[in-house]
Formats: C-alpha cells, sequence, structure tokens
C-alpha cells in the first residue's frame, strides 16, 4: 500500500499490488459493497485505488480495516464479505484491534486449502475458553459457530492426541413427530436429530475418514439417552441444543465426565422445545446455568445476534424475532 490522502470529506487509498487489491475488494466488488452498507460510507473504485466518502470517524475506521485487511492478504489469509463485516464491527468496538490476531488463530486445519478460524471477538474469546477450560457452555443463536467450533477444537484436540474419542450428543426431542411413527430402527428413528452434528464433521474431514473414525468408535454420534450410566474418560464430550433437556438429563450429562475429558455443551435458551411446566418450560441448560455460573474449571460464554455467521439474512431474522418478542 502506498499511501492514504485524507480530505474534509473523503480518504483516497491506493493499494500497490493489483492481485492483492482485486482480492480484497471482491469479485464484483461484493467486499467493498458490504462494507459500504455496514459502515454508511460510499465506497468507490478506480483500479487499484478506492475513495471513502462519508463520517470521518467511519472512514478512520475503514482505512484501518483495508489496511490490515491488505497485510492479511499478503501472508495468504482468505477473507470473505462477512469476514469484513465482522472486522468492521470489531473495529467500531475496539479501534486498536489487530485483525491479525482474529484471523490467524487457527482452530483445526482439515486440508491444505482448508483452516477454521474464528471470526469474530466472542468467537476468538469461545475458543480461549474451550482451549483452557475444562468444561465450557456457549449460549447464543443459530449460526454463531457454537458447536461448529467446538467440533472443530475437539478434532483439534484428537489430532494432538490429547484426547483418544470425540463424543457427540443432543437430546431427541419430538418436535411434531413421535419417535415411535417414524420409520426404521432406533438408530434410524434418531439419526434425523444428530444429523446437524455429522453435517459439522463432514464439512472438516472427507467423508472416508469419517465413516472410518465412527466405525472404529474414534467418533461416536448418539442421543443423550445413550450417555446414562457411563463414565467418558480421555474424550471430548460436546452436547448440542441443551436447551431441550431437562434438569435431571443435564445432571446426568454433566456427572458423565471422566479423567481426561473435555466437555462442550452448546444450546439456545430462546429456542426451548421442552413441554411446559406450570406455564414456563423447565431447561436444565437454564438451570446448570444458574447452578455452575462461577464455578472453578468452568466458562460461560454468551453470544448474540451479531456474531451469526450465516446468510446476513438469518441474523436480520433473529433481530426482528427478538424485536417483535420485546414489544409483544
Amino acid at each position: 500500500m502506498s499511501n492514504v490522502d485524507l480530505e474534509e470529506r473523503a480518504s483516497t487509498l491506493r493499494f500497490d499490488n493489483p492481485s492483492l487489491a482485486n482480492q480484497l475488494f471482491g469479485p464484483g466488488n461484493m467486499n467493498l459493497m458490504t462494507l459500504a452498507e455496514c459502515s454508511g460510507l460510499t465506497i468507490s473504485s478506480r483500479g487499484t485505488a478506492l475513495r471513502l466518502d462519508g463520517d470521518a470517524g467511519a472512514r478512520s475506521r475503514m482505512s484501518n480495516l483495508l489496511t490490515q485487511a491488505y497485510g492479511l492478504l499478503k501472508y495468504g489469509v482468505v477473507l470473505h464479505p462477512r469476514d469484513l463485516e465482522y472486522a468492521y464491527a470489531a473495529l467500531e468496538r475496539n479501534p486498536a484491534s489487530e485483525l491479525k490476531t482474529l484471523f490467524q488463530d487457527t482452530v483445526f486445519i482439515a486440508s491444505p486449502r482448508r483452516t477454521i478460524t474464528p471470526k469474530t471477538l466472542n468467537q476468538r474469546e469461545y475458543v480461549a475458553a474451550l482451549r483452557s477450560s475444562e468444561m465450557t457452555f456457549a449460549i447464543g443463536p443459530a449460526g454463531t459457530g457454537k458447536t461448529y467450533l467446538a467440533v472443530a477444537m475437539a478434532l483439534s484436540f484428537l489430532h494432538a492426541k490429547r484426547v483418544k474419542r470425540l463424543i457427540l450428543t443432543r437430546p431427541a426431542v419430538e418436535a411434531g413427530e413421535r419417535l415411535g411413527f417414524l420409520p426404521g430402527d432406533m438408530a434410524q428413528k434418531v439419526d434425523p436429530y444428530l444429523r446437524p452434528l455429522y453435517d459439522a464433521l463432514h464439512d472438516m474431514l472427507d467423508f472416508e475418514r469419517v465413516s472410518e473414525m465412527l466405525a472404529t468408535g474414534i467418533i461416536e454420534v448418539a442421543p443423550l439417552a445413550f450417555m446414562r450410566g457411563r463414565t467418558l474418560t480421555d474424550a471430548y464430550i460436546i452436547m448440542d441444543e441443551a436447551q431441550n433437556t431437562t434438569v435431571e438429563q443435564m445432571k446426568m450429562f454433566l456427572t458423565r465426565m471422566g479423567f481426561g475429558s473435555r466437555v462442550a455443551v452448546t444450546g439456545d435458551i430462546t429456542q426451548i422445545d421442552l413441554p411446559n411446566l406450570n406455564g414456563r418450560p423447565r431447561s436444565g441448560l437454564v438451570h446448570a446455568l444458574s447452578v455452575l455460573d462461577g464455578l472453578e474449571g468452568i466458562s460461560i460464554r454468551h453470544f448474540h445476534q451479531q456474531d451469526v455467521l450465516r446468510h446476513p439474512l438469518v441474523g436480520r431474522i433473529v433481530s426482528a424475532y427478538d424485536a417483535h418478542e420485546k414489544y409483544s
């Protein structure tokens, strides 16, 4: 990058590498359009130069973001529109943020071309908790990477031989269909409830490798009821959709932890599918958060709609529902 010219209402940035500048701008300037939308600036390109028009504070943050992002591209970091959007939000919260600490903290290398990294500050703190705490709770809406990052961390522990097994579980809550009326044996009946866990595994490892690890028991995917009576040692144990556990189920699960094990519990307390008890559902996750808060060895991390990393529309849907429930 050669220089930055500041005017009263506009800033001009010039980049010295046309190939990297094109990566920064994105296909059809997609990255720039995303940044313009989240910052309120008008961003126009000409060759390898950019002109930023609008609020001086937003221009300063954007110049900082683009300068740091350009540096990351030089080191081979791949940046997507959503990555840049969250980087801008991080700089809004803390102008001194260094993006390399956000985007170069690799959790798991699935292949030479596929690495998994935290994309938001909350995700970064969550990953730090998964590394350092024996038990971690992650609470927040869908699409914030709660389960995905836990699976990635578990695979990294497995790869480093810090654990011997990966166990993934969910409560099989009946929502509209009763298990007894679904076709197939018990494994086939509960499989739809466990499918999101398989999806995460297949996104990180090739199909043959996942099948081999499932067949040898290195990876186990099972409904929560299958955990009863077991003591799970040297394992990374992840429970997804924990808001749909009863108090008794949650206590049963948490006490399955054996020596050398790590536990991650993820859930969204706004999406409880349990039957109501005296007018309200009694979620084991909600109960556990009140009982275990502050206990040594346990970390609790909360995510918000700003951390949603799925399609941008998902974040807007979550915000719309939150606003509706607030005023209804």
